[in-house]
C-alpha cells in the first residue's frame, strides 16, 4: 500500500513539474533591443523553428561586411540573423545559426530566454565549445 501511495504521489508531483515548465518558445517570441540600444530585432516563428529578423537600426547602414558581393549593397533592416533555431532540450534554450552584420560570419548560436523580458544571444565556434554573447531587453 505505502509503495502504491509513494509511486502514485511521485507520478503526481513529476505531471506537475512538467505542466508548471514555461513555454520559452513562446515567450521568445517579440521585440529585443540590444544592450547598447543600437539595434532591434523580432523573434518569431518560422516553420517548426524561431527566426529574428533585424528591425531597426539607430544608425542604419548595408550589409557591407557579407561575404556575398552582391548582398553588401542590401539594407540590414530585415536581414535575417537568428536563423532556424531549434529546442535543444535545455530550458529555454534552441540552437540554430546567427548571421553577425559586424564581420559578415555565421556561426552556430544559441538563444535561451533567463527572464520574463531578458533574452540571451550566442554566436559560437569550435561546434559551441567557445561563445560569445550578450542579454537583450524585451521591447515594451
Amino acid at each position: 500500500m505505502f509503495k502504491s501511495t509513494l509511486a502514485a504521489a511521485l507520478i503526481g508531483c513529476g505531471l506537475a513539474a512538467a505542466f508548471a515548465t514555461p513555454s520559452y518558445a513562446a515567450d521568445a517570441k517579440g521585440e529585443w533591443v540590444r544592450p547598447n540600444g543600437a539595434s532591434k530585432i523580432r523573434i518569431s516563428s518560422c516553420g517548426a523553428s524561431l527566426c529574428g529578423k533585424l528591425v531597426w537600426l539607430k544608425q542604419p547602414r548595408n550589409d557591407t561586411q557579407n561575404p556575398d558581393a552582391s548582398k553588401r549593397s542590401r539594407p540590414l533592416v530585415g536581414v535575417q540573423i537568428v536563423q532556424s533555431m531549434k529546442p535543444t532540450g535545455k530550458d529555454g534554450q534552441w540552437k540554430g545559426k546567427v548571421y553577425n552584420a559586424e564581420d559578415g560570419k555565421t556561426y552556430t548560436g544559441f538563444i535561451q530566454l533567463t527572464s520574463a523580458n531578458k533574452l540571451k544571444l550566442e554566436g559560437c565556434v569550435m561546434g559551441g565549445l567557445i561563445c560569445k554573447g550578450e542579454t537583450w531587453s524585451r521591447v515594451k
